[in-house]
């Protein structure tokens, strides 16, 4: 059964390449990789600061929040 991965972003052009990246870059196999664009979904912001995440775009894997390079702070999102 495959793990599950949630990258968050916020939809400017740091975080779509990274995207793109993480995408190609995870065995799709062991990951089921859901993509949470914060700046369509607020709602999020919270879930996202609950799993250790403190700037976009960030992978969370495993439990774990990996951050990728610095687009924005979550609190710009808020």
């Amino acid at each position: 059964m495959a793990k599950k991965a949630v990258f968050y972003h916020a939809g400017c052009s740091v975080c779509v390449e990274a995207e793109q990246n993480v995408a190609k870059a995870l065995d799709t196999g062991r990951y089921n990789v859901e993509i949470v664009h914060l700046g369509q979904q607020k709602a999020r912001v919270k879930e996202a600061e609950a799993a250790g995440v403190k700037s976009v775009p960030a992978l969370v894997l495993d439990g774990l929040p990996f951050h990728i390079n610095f687009g924005a702070g979550l609190d710009a999102l808020k």
